[in-house]
């Protein structure tokens, strides 16, 4: 009886013990800071610093690390590594959750016939990335010391919660006894990730900092040193520091983001584009599978591995089989951006080719052209021609403009023409909004997107949405024929009328222009065009 009451009593302090450990455990999470700490290897924390000191003006003059700051700054050196220190006994994955690793690289590359070549193909999509997302804003410029304060004037950036040196400080003043600069901001902290003698710092691991030393070559040797951590997250967002001495001021700006995660698509090996592994056509259709299916034959005619994908609103749907062809029902006369919005949504390509349903592809409907264009350039989107019946061609091209307009709302213009040729390509051009008819990045068109509120008509809306995302371009060699519309009206089929009928009705909330949406959503109080 004595031996199993003391098993009893091992195992209450057992269990005990366990939930005081987590209970420790918890409350320390809660009392920490919101910033999670992981330490640099000794050596790292000593590459980092010795970069940034590399300062002609100041080299001899010596620091010392201040490692618990100096271990949170951040660097391109990411590991894969899991948690190898932690105790195992039974439980301890409940209370303490480990860090496990999977090491992405080595499990896709070794499934891989060519290893190097996918290695190269992905820097080559990654590149291509880097030039879309890059903009001159982002690159790092220094006011040089001139009201005597230098500091970064753009090109600063932190992840959130996350530890950087703030490049480019420096005092230039006149002899005096004493200087000082100070430090502010809103969304995080200062301090220094190394210590320079005869420099008081004060303030350190808060908003308002404080730098003193009657030898302005260490003051500045301390500048290099000077961290912002961020304390306030928010996953895109700027902070102003203000940088002072005691009768200048200045400001800069560090922006607060995410890094951008890329998007990348791989397509084989290659060397000539893979028209069916790199596009997929998507359309909408209602009540014309006559039209779709002349369009189908015509597209199979020039590509037929080409993926399709068809959104469909009939009341009554009809099967559209065939070879690489997908077809999705929707809720009857749901409309034509809903529709656009679902297709695209299938879509699994690096780029989307959009079509209507009463288009034919000819000869000239030249996708490897619109392919080599988006690969080259920084354009997001171009669109080609459509022509009708009548031989005419026409690209549709338009540039927009929103003005200030006050509490009122703003104005938006439109005027036809575009804004400058495409080096390379002497066909085409750069604009705003373009024709029906054109190839994408499938990411950027769902960025985007299509407001299913326009359910009969709409163009342009889809571009204003674009305006400001979608680098667009046009060509005027790419072409696609216009199924024509010319019908005799005793010749008309009842799908013919009944699909006028929806298209062309006379309800206010179908109009080309619907004063809600323009209102409300874009906040416009007035529109121009030509």
């Amino acid at each position: 009886m004595m031996f199993f009451s003391r098993k009893k009593f091992l195992g209450v302090i057992l269990i005990s013990g366990l939930l005081l450990a987590a209970l420790l455990y918890s409350w320390s999470l809660q009392c920490s800071s919101a910033v999670y700490i992981s330490h640099r290897r000794p050596s790292e924390i000593k590459n980092i610093l010795e970069r940034v000191a590399e300062h002609h003006d100041y080299h001899d003059i010596a620091y010392h690390v201040k490692e618990d700051v100096a271990s949170l700054l951040v660097q391109n050196s990411c590991v894969c590594e899991a948690n190898k220190d932690a105790i195992q006994l039974p439980g301890m994955d409940l209370l303490f959750p480990q860090v496990w690793a999977f090491d992405i690289a080595s499990a896709f590359l070794q499934s891989q016939n060519k290893p190097e070549s996918v290695k190269q193909r992905r820097a080559e999509e990654y590149s291509s990335f880097q030039r879309r997302l890059h903009s001159p804003a982002d690159e790092l410029i220094v006011a040089k010391a001139n009201s005597p304060l230098q500091y970064p004037t753009q090109g600063v950036a932190v992840r959130p919660l996350k530890t950087i040196i703030i490049p480019g400080l420096e005092l230039k003043e006149e002899p005096r006894e004493k200087y000082v600069v100070s430090f502010n901001a809103a969304l995080g902290t200062f301090d220094v990730a190394a210590t320079v003698d005869k420099v008081l710092v004060e303030g350190e691991g808060q908003s308002h900092m404080t730098l003193t030393s009657s030898l302005l070559p260490a003051l500045n040797r301390q500048l290099q040193f000077v961290t912002y951590t961020n304390t306030v997250f928010h996953p895109k967002t700027a902070d102003t520091v203000c940088f002072a001495t005691e009768s200048h001021r200045s400001f800069f700006t560090i922006k607060i983001e995410h890094e951008t995660v890329p998007k990348l698509h791989f397509s084989g090996h290659q060397k000539e584009y893979n028209i069916s592994a790199l596009v997929t056509i998507a359309t909408k259709t209602f009540l014309r599978y006559d039209k779709l299916k002349d369009l189908i034959d015509s597209i199979r005619k020039f590509y037929p591995n080409v993926t399709m994908v068809i959104a469909d609103d009939n009341e009554h749907p009809q099967p559209v089989r065939g070879p690489h062809i997908e077809q999705y029902i929707m809720p009857f006369g749901k409309g034509w951006f809903a529709g656009r919005n679902l297709a695209v949504s299938q879509v699994i390509t690096k780029y989307v080719l959009w079509v209507d349903d009463d288009f034919i592809f000819t000869s000239n409907t030249k996708l490897e052209k619109m392919v080599d264009i988006l690969e080259k350039t920084t354009l997001d989107l171009v669109s080609g021609a459509v022509r009708e019946v009548t031989g005419y061609t026409t690209t549709y091209r338009h540039t927009m403009s929103v003005e200030d307009g006050g509490e009122e709302g703003n104005c938006l213009h439109i005027r036809q023409g575009y804004y400058h040729a495409i080096e390379g390509f002497p066909n085409c051009v750069v604009a705003d909004a373009a024709i029906n008819f054109f190839m994408a990045s499938t990411e950027k068109v769902r960025q985007v997107g299509f407001d299913p509120r326009l359910a009969r008509r709409g163009h342009f809306e889809f571009f204003i949405d674009a305006l400001g995302s979608l680098h667009v371009g046009s060509c005027t060699d790419i072409i696609v024929n216009h199924a024509s519309k010319i019908i005799i009206p005793w010749n008309k089929k009842d799908s013919q009328k009944a699909y006028e009928k929806f298209r062309y009705s006379t309800s206010k909330n179908d109009n080309s222009i619907n004063p809600e949406l323009f209102y409300f959503k874009y906040r416009f109080k007035c529109m121009t065009s030509p």
